[in-house]
């Protein structure tokens, strides 16, 4: 489904990719952990558009995406949350959501207010509260639910743990699985290992720009070298 090859990626003068390769197959969840810095985000952006490559490769769902403007990619079906949600403040959930809304698209599952309140039944308790008045985790799952009105065929999550409570963190694991089952590609940037293994198949660590390891994620929790190596756990 997601194919990235030899990505290199500047920020000015200075270099924070260094020929990345990555892939991600179609109904698989993938995750890309590394240290703070490290180019996580980076390398998402660079896939959703928002990055420019300097260099390489990016395949999503057969046809060449790298250089392509993000809402040329959103509407191919590749969605991305970003780490700072980036939600509309003053909109309630709702019109959050309908800000989100796009046509179903074939071979997808398609989304609906009714159904992502089954699956974030916090949401549905608050469907005319505005944005700027949620937790940030209420904020996490609005961003995820708006991206899923878009009806995407995969997705890309930056951070979906990052500072949340720890029953949060046990909802958002268990919405993932949830959008695996339903046949959603997902591929997520992480730092938090026991989120990881619990809802990814595939991992890969990247440090200092560079892929400096790759296996499944049930190869990555058994080893503890690579760990110690590269995620100082």
């Amino acid at each position: 489904m997601l194919s990235v090859r030899d990505l290199d990626v500047y920020y000015g003068r200075a270099r924070i990719l260094f020929g990345v390769a990555l892939e991600v197959a179609r109904g698989e969840v993938a995750v890309l952990m590394g240290r703070n810095g490290a180019g996580k985000t980076t390398t998402l952006r660079a896939i959703m558009g928002l990055a420019r490559p300097a260099r390489g490769e990016i395949v999503f769902d057969g046809r060449p995406i790298a250089g392509r403007e993000p809402h040329e990619i959103a509407r191919a079906g590749l969605g991305y949350v970003p780490e700072d949600r980036r939600i509309f403040a003053e909109l309630t959930v709702m019109e959050n959501l309908e800000v989100g809304r796009r046509a179903p698209r074939p071979g997808v599952p398609a989304w609906t207010p009714a159904r992502l309140f089954a699956l974030f039944p916090n949401l549905a308790e608050m469907r005319d509260r505005p944005g700027g008045h949620m937790s940030g985790g209420e904020q996490q799952m609005l961003t995820i639910a708006r991206t899923l009105m878009g009806n995407p065929a995969a997705i890309l999550l930056d951070e979906p743990s990052e500072g949340l409570a720890p029953v949060i963190v046990e909802q958002m694991a268990a919405t993932i699985r949830v959008l695996k089952t339903d046949g959603l590609t997902v591929l997520l940037s992480e730092q938090n290992l026991p989120f990881a293994t619990l809802v990814a198949d595939r991992a890969y660590i990247i440090e200092k720009g560079h892929i400096a390891y790759r296996g499944t994620m049930a190869e990555l929790a058994a080893d503890e070298g690579a760990r110690k190596a590269h995620l100082m756990l």
